[in-house]
């Protein structure tokens, strides 16, 4: 079973209240070959929300206590997006989950990046705190950006 950002699925769950339909990701829905979920609204997050980015790090550093997520209004929502986490990381086990396709760019879902914590739209290098959290426990993490390298695999 694949588990996939409910924002890729159309889901309206995004921050602003809009979605990031991936037509790959519908499809696979539709084969009953993935199921989806969003680590914010399992967090405690309501849509839509205000903006979040991670300072001083990435999801590793937040799981280990040394980075927080914060709102641009200045609200610390670190506790949110850990419990999304292990809710999501709960989720995947469940179902056996073998391949994860997050939202790349997300403070939970970036795989590769997110936003470097300045509010100014730029990106850097980094995990979310979800993605960070199922590499940790040796999930097969990637984005809506590579995800046919690993369905070709298939």
């Amino acid at each position: 079973m694949i588990l996939v950002s409910s924002c890729l699925a159309g889901l309206e769950v995004r921050y602003d209240g809009t979605n990031s339909l991936d037509d790959r990701i519908l499809e696979l829905l539709e084969e009953r070959k993935a199921i989806s979920v969003c680590p914010e609204l399992l967090g405690g997050f309501s849509t839509p929300r205000e903006p979040a980015e991670i300072i001083g790090g990435d999801g590793v550093d937040v799981l280990d206590g040394k980075a927080r997520i914060i709102e641009k209004s200045g609200r610390d929502v670190t506790e949110f997006y850990i419990r999304g986490a292990h809710l999501t990381l709960r989720k995947a086990k469940e179902v056996g989950a073998t391949l994860v396709v997050l939202k790349e760019n997300s403070p939970s879902c970036g795989s590769a990046r997110i936003y470097n914590g300045e509010f100014k739209g730029e990106k850097r290098a980094g995990n979310g705190v979800t993605a960070a959290l199922l590499k940790r426990h040796g999930f097969t993490i990637t984005s809506e950006e590579r995800l046919l390298d690993y369905l070709d695999e298939r």
